[in-house]
């Protein structure tokens, strides 16, 4: 088994959803046991993404959609919300996909020092019954790909125009709302050192 310590974390500004969503595939695809783990970070113009199991929506928001191939339903992302893509072997590291997860959720969840929680059931992390982060992966020959996105200070309006991850009238908020004054960069700095930290110490 080849051991490759290193974790590259990669701030990409503002990408288009689709091109990020290709180069991830794309990646993922050309990647062996040598290739070193990527966390990019993120933050897409305005669109809609429908995991595997969403259905296409009925009517038309005025905002791109796109088919993606990551679990979960439909989301939005826009400016303001910190994307973060976790392009990690978990089959090198010994990790399993739920053990995953829960690291993913709890790097948010240690950002909000206490607010945070999980939904049983229910992938992504919460406050007060509304969803601050949500969460979809996909897992290609043990290696994992897209990730997190964390809303900071965005315009919510769009979410209520869907039923965010499938659940109808689901409350969104972001952590401009809770007081939290960190920039993007510094939230998304935070995020990525604390999955790393998970990631090393698995």
């Amino acid at each position: 088994m080849t051991l490759v310590e290193e974790i590259l974390v990669k701030q990409l500004g503002r990408v288009d959803y689709l091109a990020a969503f290709e180069a991830m595939r794309a990646f993922t695809a050309r990647r062996n046991e040598a290739t070193a783990d990527e966390i990019w970070l993120l933050e897409h113009p305005p669109v809609y993404t429908l995991g595997q199991g969403a259905e296409w929506p009925g009517v038309d928001h005025g905002i791109p959609v796109v088919r993606a191939d990551r679990g979960g339903e439909m989301t939005y992302h826009g400016p303001g919300q910190v994307v973060l893509y976790a392009l990690v072997d978990l089959a090198r590291r010994g990790i399993k996909v739920k053990q995953f997860v829960a690291m993913l959720e709890d790097s948010a969840i240690e950002l909000l020092a206490g607010r945070g929680e999980r939904k049983p059931g229910a992938p992504g992390v919460y406050v007060s019954g509304a969803k601050i982060a949500a969460l979809g992966i996909r897992v290609s020959r043990g290696r994992a790909y897209h990730g997190l996105a964390l809303n900071v200070d965005m315009d919510l309006a769009p979410f209520a125009a869907i039923d965010p991850c499938g659940y109808p009238g689901l409350a969104v908020t972001q952590t401009r709302d809770l007081g939290i004054e960190k920039s993007m960069d510094e939230i998304g700095a935070e995020l990525a050192a604390s999955l790393v930290w998970k990631l090393e110490h698995a």
